[in-house]
């Protein structure tokens, strides 16, 4: 008997763009350009721009497995290069801007890319970062056209206009094995060096199903996403994947992230739905409460990226009768690992949320043997699946122990319920006198005090204990706590020796280039 089978069919990123161009071809990707325009394009008039982008690479010499890096914000020209990039085989390496100019250039190095696609606004850190990295041969311009003198002087520069292409001259589209690289993004390097994560197309298929799972982002035609989100920040959390492939409409706010042009485009354009880092949500909702205005269309926040305050997520669902999402994830990870569901009635700020299909959590020891038990016991986390790192750009060994699980470096719970609770980083934790305590928990406290924005705990050098927890606080302009009440919100909830030794306010808490709290630096400035 002759067995039967199936297609076959190779789980490749461009089929999303495609499907959208034939079944949704009006449905459009909208760009803010500044002073409240903005540019339009259906999903049909993005495929066709983005394969003459594929055509114009091609016969500047990149071939399937190069690596085209990208220097720009969330605009249409960007989406059209990362479509034409992914879809003729070569992988895109997206930069971000907010690193130093030495970093990117080590990163560019360890690429490899030959090619750099800048955002025009960006020229001038390009000429910073090419002058370290000599490796680069090209620039290609977009969102604008530069002035005379504005390129690097180690390369040819020139506009990427796919409007240059010549007809006829588009390539074939998703031709080879679907675990061929199709990114590259390294990590926040906020406790360490940076590492290259390159991801599949395999990867990047399998991370946009989970995605779209009704108890996830659970996207669907009749909605408008804004993705606030860098698409630098691992790959806009999947979202330029997801929107075309349900043909959502799709909401890119360029560089333009203040409260106001957010509050305007989000009106505007009748968005529903929302993805950011909490620092992003929270200018969003202080313009709203110092300005006035609403936004009836908007439904749900996704937060990702750092930890949602208590109070920051009532705040916003008081204010903008919205659901905020808190989720947890990595660079590593594609980067989803979980999500709190939309509709769950319990939902905590504290929740990172349930991991969905695709996606599996352990908790070890500090010596990584798992935990007799599961449930209510904190530990060491680890996960594996189908979009998660298994080796470092560079690195001769593996990324996983032998079974495949990741080391997050996190230490977390996960409740009765399933629910994943994130107490800390491992890297974070001080150790006092012999023992350990863990910043995590002091910050969700304090962090949920309503007159506290953000908290910080680091240790700080102590001649007699080794280290001491020093707190720090970025306060949002209500009734101000004095130190002595902020430190008894903690009394009887933490034990007496990890409480504080001082409370040092900030005007603004530092951010790392993803939106996470700084902590390199915050010990840096107040660590001695």
């Amino acid at each position: 008997m002759i067995d039967g089978g199936m297609q076959p069919y190779a789980l490749t990123l461009d089929k999303f763009l495609d499907h959208a161009a034939k079944w949704h071809p009006h449905a459009e990707v909208i760009t803010a350009v500044g002073g409240g325009a903005v540019q339009r394009v259906g999903y049909a008039g993005l495929r066709e721009r983005a394969g003459r982008v594929s055509a114009l690479l091609a016969g500047l010499g990149v071939s399937r497995g190069d690596r085209v890096a990208t220097l720009a914000w969330n605009t249409q020209a960007h989406m059209e290069a990362w479509y034409g990039i992914m879809g003729m085989g070569a992988a895109c390496h997206t930069l971000n801007p907010r690193v130093t100019a030495e970093q990117s250039a080590a990163m560019l190095e360890q690429s490899g890319a030959l090619v750099v696609v800048v955002s025009v606004d960006l020229l001038p850190l390009a000429r910073t970062i090419l002058a370290l990295a000599p490796s680069v041969a090209r620039v290609l311009v977009i969102d604008g056209v530069p002035a005379d003198g504005e390129g690097p002087p180690c390369c040819s520069m020139s506009v990427l206009d796919p409007d240059q292409a010549a007809p006829g001259a588009e390539l074939v589209w998703g031709d080879f094995d679907e675990n061929t690289a199709s990114g590259l993004c390294f990590t926040s390097g906020t406790t360490g060096a940076p590492k290259g994560v390159v991801y599949s197309h395999r990867s990047g298929y399998l991370h946009t199903l989970r995605l779209l799972q009704a108890d996830v982002v659970g996207l669907t035609a009749a909605d408008t996403v804004l993705a606030a989100v860098p698409m630098f920040h691992a790959n806009a959390w999947g979202l330029p994947f997801a929107a075309p492939a349900v043909g959502a409409r799709l909401v890119l706010p360029g560089r333009h992230l203040d409260g106001a042009s957010l509050a305007g485009l989000i009106a505007e354009q009748g968005v529903t739905v929302a993805a950011g880092v909490p620092t992003v949500w929270l200018g969003l909702l202080n313009h709203i409460e110092a300005h006035g205005g609403e936004l009836p269309s908007l439904k749900r926040l996704m937060v990702g990226g750092a930890p949602m305050s208590e109070a920051l997520m009532a705040r916003l669902e008081q204010r903008l009768g919205v659901t905020v999402q808190t989720s947890w994830g990595m660079t590593e990870l594609s980067p989803l690992g979980t999500i709190t569901p939309p509709d769950d009635p319990g939902r905590q700020a504290a929740w990172a949320g349930r991991p969905a299909m695709g996606v599996d959590l352990r908790l070890t020891d500090e010596h990584g043997e798992p935990l007799a038990e599961q449930r209510d016991r904190e530990g060491h986390l680890w996960v594996r699946g189908a979009s998660v790192v298994g080796r470092y750009l560079g690195h001769d060994q593996p990324a996983t122990d032998d079974q495949g699980w990741f080391a997050t470096g996190d230490l977390a719970r996960i409740d009765g319920h399933g629910n994943l609770i994130i107490t800390g980083r491992a890297k974070d934790l001080i150790k006092s006198g012999g023992e350990w305590i863990n910043p995590g928990e002091i910050e969700a406290i304090v962090g949920a005090l309503a007159s506290v924005s953000q908290a910080a705990v680091i240790g700080r050098a102590d001649a007699r204990w080794g280290e001491r927890p020093l707190l720090i606080v970025e306060t949002n302009g209500a009734a101000l706590a004095d130190d002595q009440e902020i430190l008894d919100a903690l009394r009887g909830r933490v034990a007496s020796w990890w409480l504080p030794d001082a409370v040092i306010r900030v005007p603004a808490m530092p951010l790392a280039a993803t939106g996470k709290i700084d902590k390199m630096r915050l010990r840096s400035e107040y660590g001695q």
